[in-house]
């Protein structure tokens, strides 16, 4: 199930004064089963681009096939497409209408000719795959949430069972937890349908933490085309597109100028902590020592680990500007915190058994 773009080219207005080339020769292709990352400035393409995925938009030149049959063929069922291609919006409020969730979620199994207690059967699976709470299937699309409406929107589109789900900014105007919960949620759902997932987002932590392939637009046109580590590994060329890498890769090219031999590749904070903490252990092995099976660090060991760290970070932002300064220490900060809580946890897991078994 694949879909594949060749030549593609999109003019908005073409022919008058305002004619813009969105899309200029755009050659991609979409296999089974990968989680795509797709970043792009605003008014770079990318909305554009994703929208000729299920037809909503007919390229100006080029052409595009799924499973090999080109979607503007004459006799193409693009309606059949759009269930197997589900393209979820940014704003939610866009795709809610019905007067209850339960409703509204059932209404694109339905227009596949489902009946309602079939469709009923869907869109409760569905519900209950973003992590939507049953009290609340009586309710009104425009009584919830953002991040509920969000949750919605993704089910009613899941609900189809969609090969390739898309999703424009689903995070947008959510808090971190709301964030996290719902892009969760969509690594779940790769996780365990095996479906096709095309990611747009603005937040380069997220593209870096679920994407396995990251696809940069600019100016209409296919920029990188790679992993995510190797993308960001651009991070200058992506900073001349109004774009970045992911603050942690700043810190860790800091980090690398300063002397520590971290690796620059590292795009995640989980990553960052474990590489810097196993940088300064080959460093300074006599200020990290470990057990023998390294089951725990001394506590002497975790107070190393957290002046090593700040100072290696204060040296660092006299090299930053204001704003990166704030961002490095603020990301800096979680690292040594989290250092030093797993130090804690290790510290303490052995007597805090012991102690279960005594009371035993």
């Amino acid at each position: 199930m694949s879909i594949e773009l060749k030549n593609v080219t999109y003019t908005y207005s073409p022919g008058t004064a305002y004619e813009i080339h969105a899309l200029k020769d755009v050659n991609l292709t979409i296999p089974d089963g990968q989680f795509i990352g797709i970043i792009g400035h605003t008014g770079s393409g990318k909305s554009t681009l994703i929208q000729h995925f299920n037809a909503l938009i007919r390229p100006t030149s080029g052409t595009i096939t799924y499973n090999g049959e080109d979607i503007w063929g004459e006799k193409y069922d693009r309606r059949a497409l759009r269930s197997e291609v589900g393209l979820v919006f940014q704003y939610p409020e866009h795709q809610l209408f019905e007067n209850d969730v339960l409703s509204d979620v059932c209404f694109g199994p339905m227009n596949q000719g489902l009946s309602r207690e079939e469709a009923e059967v869907e869109a409760k699976k569905a519900l209950e795959h973003v992590g939507f709470k049953e009290e609340n299937y009586s309710k009104s699309p425009f009584e919830l949430s953002g991040g509920q409406k969000k949750r919605v929107a993704i089910a009613g589109v899941l609900a189809m069972n969609p090969k390739i789900l898309i999703l424009d900014e689903p995070t947008a105007g959510l808090d971190p937890k709301g964030r996290d919960d719902i892009l969760d949620q969509i690594a779940e759902l790769h996780k365990v349908r095996g479906i096709t997932i095309i990611l747009v987002s603005h937040s380069m932590e997220d593209i870096a933490k679920y994407a396995e392939r990251l696809i940069v637009v600019n100016d209409g046109e296919i920029a990188y085309d790679d992993a995510p580590k190797a993308v960001f590994a651009h991070y200058r060329e992506l900073e001349a597109m109004g774009l970045a890498a992911p603050q942690i890769t700043y810190i860790m090219h800091a980090l690398k100028e300063k002397g520590l031999d971290v690796d620059v590749t590292a795009t995640t904070v989980e990553e960052a902590k474990e590489n810097i903490l196993e940088v300064l252990r080959k460093t300074a092995p006599e200020k990290l020592k470990h057990s023998e099976k390294q089951t725990h660090l001394n506590e002497k060991s975790s107070d190393t680990v957290t002046v090593e760290t700040e100072t290696l970070i204060s040296e660092m932002e006299t090299d930053l500007t204001e704003d990166e300064k704030k961002d490095a220490h603020s990301e800096a900060e979680n690292e040594v915190l989290n250092a030093e809580n797993e130090a804690s946890d290790k510290m303490y897991a052995a007597p805090e058994e012991n102690k279960g078994g005594e009371e035993a």
